[in-house]
């Protein structure tokens, strides 16, 4: 537009920006003065020292150089228009070495979770691709979160999902999972969950009852590290690269992968994706992204029962999107419906709706919020304009719109437990597509 720009921002991201983000994806010149990490969430003395000390880049004075990069004649290489270079794809074959090197040569590229994987040869992928019909050069997701466009192609979900040791007949459900690669990726700690429902959790033995969060069937593990491996790989994934959690999450090695408990729903509670506008006779796989799961404190008691806990647990969560996902015992779905009066899910999630409550000072407190929702506020668009101005201690309901507080059945009726998690869900993907 020929307006004199610079950027500023951490120096984390600027790195990004100056080398891969310019090779990969944009490949637009733009001058940058840098900051010290962490700027979120720091005092105003932090910031302010931040601006009256050096840019990180240029080792200047910050307004020295952000003069500097407003000023100076743009250099040739600055001139460059046009698209990216092309970069030069990899070869789609490795060269034979022994096991031992190819393992570790994996674990050198950060292709893989650390654990031992199952070499995707030639042989393997083409036995592998036997469980769909679709072309192996058929692109499927085209992902352009950190690294320009990569294509994510049936070959390459094959190829992943023989490093995870699925067998053929999971191709349909990996393939759907595979569109709504790559996972959250923030410098916050996301996480991700993977909701299987209808007929395929019986197809491929995934386990919805006694245990089914846990390390004790081989359909949920292997479908959790596969969302974990195409995400990295895919996504070109890489640690301080294009990589930046702070801590991390633990999630992300399964990505709480389960199937939810379709047969022990109370009658008149639908499955997550007969919500959603599938046939019950239809398989789906639904993503959701979030940051924080809360496991129950214990037990249901009559004297304060479930719906009331669980709403006290969700005052924790974010409410971005006004989105939760709850995961409930049948026995915890049993007493809403049958003891507490909760007809449907949908009834339960408006009285969440409705009851949630935190403070002003609660919610804007917020990283996540404030990032995503503070300039809303400012446009003055509602609630969050209101929101801002209200006094610090002033409750609010900021899960404002039921359709997105989800409720997901799982478990093997043996504890009234649940966990309470802010993880907001894509739309399903219909697995039969990808036979």
């Amino acid at each position: 537009m020929g307006v004199p720009t610079v950027a500023t921002a951490g120096i984390n991201i600027v790195s990004y920006a100056l080398d891969y983000d310019f090779k990969y994806s944009n490949g637009m010149p733009i001058r940058y003065v840098a900051f010290p990490f962490p700027i979120a969430g720091q005092p105003r003395s932090v910031h302010k020292a931040y601006v009256a000390g050096k840019d990180q880049l240029s080792k200047k004075p910050v307004m020295t150089a952000i003069v500097d990069a407003l000023t100076k004649p743009l250099t040739d290489n600055e001139k460059i228009t046009g698209s990216t270079a092309s970069i030069e794809n990899e070869p789609r074959f490795l060269p034979p070495d022994t096991e031992e090197n190819l393992q570790q040569l994996f674990k050198d590229k950060e292709w893989t979770d650390y654990n031992p994987i199952i070499l995707p040869t030639e042989e393997r992928v083409k036995k592998m691709l036997a469980g769909t019909s679709h072309k192996p050069d058929e692109v499927i997701n085209t992902i352009t979160f950190t690294p320009g466009r990569r294509e994510l192609t049936v070959e390459k979900v094959a190829i992943t999902a023989v490093m995870v040791g699925a067998k053929p007949q999971f191709m349909p459900l990996l393939l759907a999972i595979a569109t709504k690669a790559p996972f959250g990726n923030s410098t916050s700690s996301m996480a991700n969950t993977v909701i299987v429902n209808g007929p395929i959790r019986k197809e491929l033995g995934m386990n919805s009852g006694t245990n089914a969060m846990g390390p004790y069937n081989e359909a949920n593990t292997v479908v959790g590290r596969f969302f974990a491996l195409i995400s990295k790989t895919a996504g070109d994934l890489r640690n301080n690269v294009t990589a930046w959690e702070s801590l991390g999450n633990n999630l992300q090695y399964n990505s709480m992968t389960i199937a939810e408990n379709e047969e022990m729903l109370p009658e008149g509670w639908e499955p997550l994706h007969v919500q959603m506008g599938f046939k019950p006779e239809d398989s789906v796989a639904t993503i959701g992204t979030g940051w924080t799961y809360i496991s129950s404190l214990g037990e249901v008691q009559p004297a304060y029962p479930a719906h009331m806990l669980i709403s006290d647990y969700m005052r924790s969560l974010s409410a971005l999107g006004s989105a939760a996902t709850i995961f409930v015992d049948p026995t915890v779905a049993g007493l809403l419906k049958d003891v507490n009066g909760f007809k449907t899910k949908l009834d339960f999630s408006k009285w969440l709706s409705e009851h949630v409550e935190k403070t002003v000072a609660s919610y804007w407190g917020n990283g996540v919020i404030m990032t995503s929702n503070m300039a809303m506020a400012f446009q003055g668009l509602e609630p969050y304009a209101t929101w801002h101005k209200l006094p610090r201690d002033t409750l609010i309901k900021p899960f404002n719109n039921p359709k997105t507080i989800n409720i997901v059945v799982v478990g093997g009726a043996i504890q009234t437990t649940w966990f309470t998690t802010d993880f907001r869900l894509n739309p399903g993907v219909k697995v039969d597509d990808w036979r």
